[in-house]
């Protein structure tokens, strides 16, 4: 376990705000870019990271989801629908971590990471946003009013199986990795399923907290949260998704 110093407190604070500000503002809970800082910038086994990140994870969730609760992007059927899958993920991830090496956690985050970033710069310059409110959305799409253009948008979600699927992988990547989950489902709503990407990373950013919380119970049980490094990560990340 590593030395709580106010040193590394407030390093971890300016961290997590940092990781706020980016994962409040893709939907993706910060871990992505926190769990990298503490495991290869501080040191920490990837398990305590992981530990710490998902904690950062439920206030990021909690920060996005009452920020843009009036705007109509968080598609809640979709994301409670979704959820059911994640959060059975993350509970097994949550498991597996406990008997996984810390070396091939760590390439499975690499991998990760640089999956979901091939995908998603792929979508540059791509919306599946339909202007207006003429397109029948379906059960489980949605609409909203587009910042850019300031006119409705509408979308409709095209293959459901494949956005659980999704999610149950998201929700186990979370848990076993400390990060939100977002950086699987926002990329496959957006590239796949039809979401256009603000929509998704909103939902995306509704979602993450069950999954988190799913999971961080599991390493608090095995002794690997730290409090006093998770309270300062998470007042980071508080101060840093209100901005995001």
């Amino acid at each position: 376990m590593p030395l709580v110093t106010p040193a590394l407190v407030g390093i971890i604070l300016a961290a997590g705000t940092v990781a706020g500000a980016l994962g409040a503002t893709l939907g993706i809970g910060g871990g992505i870019f926190l769990v990298p800082l503490l495991t290869l910038g501080l040191g920490m086994p990837i398990g305590v990271s992981a530990a710490i990140s998902l904690t950062t994870v439920i206030s990021t969730s909690s920060t996005v989801s009452a920020g843009r609760s009036g705007s109509h992007l968080i598609n809640v059927r979709l994301g409670l629908l979704l959820e059911v899958a994640t959060a059975a993920g993350s509970l097994l991830g949550g498991i597996t971590a406990q008997h996984m090496d810390a070396l091939l956690l760590e390439r499975i985050f690499a991998f990760v990471t640089v999956g979901v970033a091939i995908t998603t710069l792929s979508r540059i310059n791509r919306s599946n946003a339909v202007p207006g409110d003429a397109l029948d959305c379906g059960w489980l799409g949605g609409r909203y009013v587009d910042a850019e253009s300031g006119g409705v948008v509408s979308y409709r979600v095209r293959r459901v199986p494949l956005a659980l699927v999704a999610s149950f992988l998201a929700g186990n990547v979370s848990s076993l990795l400390g990060i939100g989950g977002g950086v699987i489902k926002v990329p496959v709503l957006n590239a796949w399923c039809g979401v256009p990407l603000r929509a998704a990373a909103a939902t995306s950013a509704f979602m993450i907290g069950v999954t988190a919380a799913a999971g961080a119970f599991i390493y608090f049980g095995n002794g690997q949260l730290v409090p006093a490094l998770a309270a300062a990560a998470v007042l980071g990340v508080r101060a840093g998704a209100s901005t995001g």
